[in-house]
């Protein structure tokens, strides 16, 4: 049977779909095109009529996509409607009562309605024989999904509501509890109290149990049928953060524009929006979520010593958190996977743009039209008639249940939700590139008696310049990392291990972050975890798993709707073409993540698109041009550049600086690394202190200083790092003529740079060599392949593999245009005409 919620696509667009329409798909943004895919299912006629359908702003992603069949492409569903009108009477009862098994909730009771009823299944004959859809061993399959919703949408309202209710009543036990309350909701002629406290509690089991899709479902129906209206904002808050976690971000983003909860504005404009005013909307949030202000709770010691500089917090004259509706509307924050029991405040730690406290306060909005009771909508002109559902099918589950009874409340910590909060608003000023704004937040903890997350604290220290108790903060935050935890706690832990410079660490959080995020149907959560294992991979010297992973990431940020993440994958990826020499991929990707980046204020992937293309020019030796981009990147502001990018990029910088002759300003910037990197004690940042204090030091008094970086090196695992400190210590040997020890460097860093697939670094190390007169041949079987950047050569194997130009864009997030110029490139550098060529030079190579 077709799956209610069909998984995230396996490439982005269709290049079928280009060119068609008024509105081209294959016009739209990325993240557009993807998600409009995944709505109408794959379907590449769908997909161009939606795209027409969409208004400007939809179009340019800056409003939800319209989330209902009927919204999306209508003239589809109509023609599939038809079909099914043709079919006889009978057919399409059985037909019906498969479909509301399976849509838009699965509850695999159609075998147990037919045996309760004794409905003869014989009618689907005619269906098989239309080819509309078959009979399997669990019920009937549809053609596909658009024939499963037409055959749904075609009937009337009255005979939906029977067949609820007769799936309904064959529902039984605990377990299928959530899916009984879905159908005796569908079945509902109206608001019912007693309805939606049954469809709430449903919705928090199946929460419990890893199935958001379900949970939003069941949360949506009790806020329709929900007479109360001081519980429905609740009901539609938790439907919203349910449809953000299954990745419905459209149909969040829809429910969350009802709400003026500044909790629900923030989570979400941190992911899709611009991070500036997520900041202001979490910090607000975060103030009303913490209640009445307590006293001040005693702060963790590392926070206990500001800086003299140190803002003191304003008096407050408003009323404290708006009362009790303020906190009992962000309380729902507190739920669905950040920040177990017991846990401790200091786990809520967020930084580097994640998903990770969203759970709660979402919006005001109304059922989904068309999906069960009486809002189905009917095709204009056409009368919504059908065949009548025998009266045996309605007896025992036609009744209605009237009555009070407030809907299941979770008991949630207004304090907790303020945590989580925090953290988010820590995560959208990493995401800025504003981190002074960090010492706001802590501010506003200690105002609300809370004491800061861990990488909250830790951040504002290290912007306080108490790098000491940045470290200590951090190191907690991190040691938070063990296997079957929490995915947002592990995500953390993973960015405090890559801000400690622990890439080991880092790179086991974010995998046991992915494999949670997944166990517990958390989808949303998959690509941020992947975010950051691509960081670990890409320090750790590991390109190629570095570049699959961020293409997988940036498929699932694209298809739940995460552009901002997207974004920050795309400068990754800039970074990585970067390291391959792959200089128009380079180019491409960190003019994509730029132009998105200024336009939301996100500096941190703004600074690490700039950084990418001056470590291009680096390892390319433009010096100038590499120095030059550093001094714009740090001059730039937030939203335009990024202070830990910065800081990362200070070894490049000097390096540049100090072939250029220009020394005054790369001084000073080593002289801040140092102070980091001797106080968080990472062997990776000593030795490349050491390299710089290298470079800055005239004749053979820097040799000391290269060795010791070598041997830091040795600790560490940032094997590319390592490369070009052999590569630099090997040029200042020979400079200085002592032409074995420099042979024996460049050699070893040859090797390295064609194990990394970086020829443009491999060919910096054999001009030193030819400089010393040494053979600077290739030191690795299958020598032809080193001439081809990583990228090349993974296009050129799914080449020669038989994949067609448009598959391998597909999968690897490029227009047909682009592998097209790789593949020509490809062919030019190995001197071959043909794939018949590829395959065979590939094909022994391989064999070599």
């Amino acid at each position: 049977m077709t799956p209610v919620n069909p998984p995230p696509l396996g490439g982005t667009s269709s290049p079928a779909l280009a060119g068609a329409g008024p509105r081209p798909v294959a016009a739209l943004p990325e993240g557009v095109r993807v998600r409009v895919l995944r709505l109408v299912h794959g379907d590449p006629r769908a997909a161009v009529e939606a795209a027409g359908r969409l208004t400007e702003r939809q179009a340019a992603g800056l409003d939800p996509l319209p989330a209902e069949p009927v919204d999306l492409a209508p003239e589809r569903l109509a023609a599939h409607r038809r079909e099914v009108r043709a079919l006889p009477d009978d057919t399409r009862l059985v037909l019906l009562l498969a479909a509301a098994d399976q849509y838009p909730v699965a509850t695999h009771a159609f075998l147990r309605a037919v045996a309760a009823v004794r409905l003869d299944t014989r009618p689907l004959e005619a269906a098989e024989a239309a080819g509309v859809a078959y009979a399997t061993a669990g019920g009937v399959g549809f053609r596909d999904a658009w024939t499963r919703i037409a055959a749904y949408e075609t009937a009337s309202p009255a005979d939906r509501r029977d067949v609820h209710r007769l799936l309904a009543r064959v529902l039984h036990g605990p377990a299928e509890a959530p899916r009984r309350a879905w159908h005796r909701g569908a079945g509902a002629l109206g608001p019912s109290g007693r309805l939606a406290a049954e469809l709430a509690a449903g919705a928090a089991r199946a929460r419990s149990a890893g199935d958001p899709a379900l949970a939003c479902a069941l949360a949506e129906r009790a806020a329709a049928l929900c007479t109360d209206p001081r519980e429905r904002p609740r009901l539609l808050a938790r439907a919203a953060h349910d449809a953000w976690l299954a990745g419905e971000s459209d149909r969040a983003r829809t429910l969350a524009a009802r709400t003026d909860a500044d909790a629900v504005t923030g989570v979400l404009a941190l992911r899709t929006g611009h991070a500036g005013e997520a900041f202001d909307a979490l910090l607000a949030g975060a103030s009303r979520a913490a209640g009445p202000r307590p006293a001040p709770a005693a702060p963790h010691p590392a926070l206990a010593a500001p800086t003299v500089n140190e803002p003191q917090p304003a008096p407050r004259t408003e009323d404290a958190a708006s009362g009790p509706e303020g906190a009992e509307s962000a309380e729902s924050l507190a739920s669905g996977g950040v920040g177990a029991a017991g846990s401790g405040v200091a786990d809520g730690g967020g930084v580097v743009g994640g998903t990770t406290a969203f759970d709660g306060a979402r919006g005001a909005a109304g059922p989904r039209d068309g999906r069960a009771g009486s809002g189905g909508r009917v095709e204009p002109g056409v009368r919504a008639s059908g065949p009548r559902v025998p009266a045996r099918i309605v007896e025992d589950g036609g009744r209605r249940a009237d009555g009070g009874g407030p809907a299941v409340r979770a008991a949630v910590a207004p304090g907790e939700s303020a945590v989580h909060l925090l953290a988010r608003a820590a995560e959208a000023a990493v995401y800025t590139g504003d981190l002074r704004r960090c010492r706001e937040a802590v501010l506003a903890a200690r105002e609300s008696g809370i004491d800061p997350p861990g990488v909250l604290g830790g951040l504002a220290a290290a912007v306080d310049g108490r790098y000491e108790d940045a470290r200590d903060l951090l190191e907690a935050t991190a040691g938070r990392c063990g296997p079957g935890g929490d995915p947002t706690l592990l995500v953390h832990a993973g960015i405090a291990a890559l801000m400690l410079g622990d890439h080991t660490r880092a790179a086991t959080a974010a995998v046991r972050a992915a494999a949670a995020a997944r166990a517990r149907g958390v989808t949303v959560h998959v690509s941020q975890a992947m975010e950051f294992r691509a960081y670990a991979d890409f320090w750790t010297g590991r390109p190629h798993a570095a570049e699959a992973a961020a293409l997988d990431a940036l498929r699932q940020a694209y298809a739940t709707g995460q552009d901002n993440g997207a974004c920050h994958l795309q400068a990754a990826l800039a970074m990585f073409a970067a390291l391959t020499g792959d200089a128009e991929l380079c180019r491409e990707r960190a003019a994509a993540a730029r132009s998105y980046a200024l336009a939301h204020g996100l500096g941190l992937p703004a600074g690490l698109a700039q950084w990418a293309l001056a470590f291009l020019d680096l390892a390319n030796g433009r010096y100038d041009a590499t120095a030059a981009r550093l001094r714009a990147l740090a001059a730039s502001g937030p939203g335009h550049g990024h202070r830990a990018v910065r800081h990362l990029a200070t070894p490049h910088y000097v390096e540049a600086a100090a072939r250029t002759g220009d020394t005054r300003v790369a001084r000073a910037a080593h002289a801040d690394y140092d102070r980091w990197a001797r106080a968080v004690g990472s062997p990776d940042d000593l030795a490349l202190s050491a390299r710089c204090r290298a470079l800055l030091t005239p004749g053979a008094d820097a040799l000391p200083h290269y060795a010791t970086a070598l041997d830091l090196h040795a600790d560490g695992d940032r094997a590319f790092e390592r490369a070009r400190t052999e590569l630099l210590f090997g040029s200042a040997l020979r400079r200085l003529r002592r032409r074995t020890e420099a042979r024996d460097r460049l050699h070893s860093a040859l090797q390295a740079f064609e194990s990394f697939h970086a020829p443009h670094c491999a060919e910096g190390a054999r001009a030193e060599l030819r400089a010393l007169g040494a053979p600077a041949a290739s030191t690795r079987a299958g020598a032809r392949e080193t001439h081809l950047t990583a990228q090349q050569l993974l296009i050129a194997r799914m080449a020669a593999d038989g994949a067609t130009n448009r598959e391998i864009a597909a999968r690897l997030a490029l227009s047909p245009r682009t592998i097209d110029h790789h593949l020509r490139g490809v062919f030019t550098r190995l001197g071959i005409r043909s794939r018949i060529d590829l395959v065979r030079l590939l094909a022994d190579s391989d064999d070599g």
